[in-house]
This record gives C-alpha cells, structure tokens and sequence, in this order.
C-alpha cells in the first residue's frame, strides 16, 4: 500500500474543509489548522522539502494564536446587528505595516535558503525557502483577519502548484492548484465582507 498516496489524499480533504473554513471567516478553520499541518509535515519530509515540514510547527502555534486573536475580534463585535449583516471583523493590513511584513519575508526567506542549503540536501532550496517564509507572513496576516492574506496565498499557491508536480505529489499539486483560484474569490469576499465592517 502507498502510504504516501493516502496520506496525499488526507491532505486534499482537509485542505478542502480548511478552504471552505478561511473562505466563510469561519473560526473552526484552526482547529483544522492544527490536525493538518501534521498529515502534511510526513508528507513534507518523505519528499525532501525540509523548509515545508519545519513550518508545519509554526502552523500548529499559528492557529492557536489566530484561534485566540479571532476570538477577541467577536466579543469585539457589535451584539446588534442582523447574524447575516453582521460585520466580520475583517479588515485591510494597515500601512504602517507593510514595510515591515515586507522585511520580515525577505530576511525569512533569505535565512531558510541558507538553512536548506548548508544543512539539507534539498533540491529546490530557493522555491522550498520562498513558500515557507511568505506561507509564515500570510498566516501572520490571516490571524489578524487582513484581507491582504488571499493575494499572498495566491502567490504561495502558484509557485507550490508548480513545486508539488516537480515534487511528483500529484494530490497535493492539484488541491494547490485549486487553491491558486480560490485565493481569487477569497480576496474578493473577505474585501466585501471590511467594507461592510466599516460600514457598520
């Protein structure tokens, strides 16, 4: 039996259910995020991408901080409003800190590349490096529910789809695939929903 395989599958439907979550600003995504980044950190490790596994950890301590931040934001809300009108608490990444989430993925990424190359035999050091540090930042992003989080997992996703193929982890591949498109639709939705937050 290809353990593999199955464990490829694994991760599909979770990322599916992950997905859907972060689409609704649903806050039962972190509980996903939890049991996820352990069927992909296997994953992860039996094909050689040492950056991918080592942020699974980082994933894990994420979602407990977004779980926690999340919460805050919905005691934060207004009590009064329609449930179907009700804002979301989703908002625009300010511009104070723009630069700084910029510096911290360059330095990210710059030291993870020399991790992989002086520590591991990874073969896509520079791809494997820069997933993993923007991956970091989006995540940063998606526990302060900024709207900005879809077009950097629009860019993860692109280059991982392309990363996983290369990889030959074809399940993977293609729910990345997926996610390339959905980050789209996400982006538009959760700029709706801050526009109705402001407007409340």
């Amino acid at each position: 039996m290809d353990w593999i395989r199955i464990i490829d599958f694994a991760g599909i439907v979770l990322g599916i259910l992950y997905l859907w979550l972060e689409y609704r600003a649903n806050i039962w995504l972190w509980a996903v995020g939890v049991i996820m980044p352990i069927v992909h950190g296997y994953l992860y490790y039996a094909r050689g991408l040492y950056a991918d596994f080592g942020m699974e950890a980082y994933y894990v301590v994420v979602a407990i901080y977004g779980y926690v931040m999340w919460r805050r934001k919905s005691s934060e809300e207004p009590v009064a409003i329609p449930r179907h009108d009700k804002p979301s608490g989703i908002t625009h990444i300010p511009v104070k800190w723009v630069a700084p989430a910029v510096a911290a993925m360059a330095t990210l990424w710059a030291g993870i590349w020399w991790i992989l190359v002086t520590f591991t035999d990874s073969s896509v050091p520079v791809a494997d490096a820069f997933t993993t540090a923007l991956s970091m930042v989006a995540m940063w992003a998606l526990a302060h529910k900024w709207a900005e989080q879809w077009l950097m997992w629009l860019v993860v996703d692109a280059v991982s789809t392309v990363l996983y193929v290369k990889k030959q982890i074809p399940f993977t591949a293609s729910l990345y695939g997926f996610y390339t498109v959905a980050a789209v639709a996400g982006y538009v939705r959760w700029c709706r929903q801050a526009r109705l937050q402001d407007a409340s």
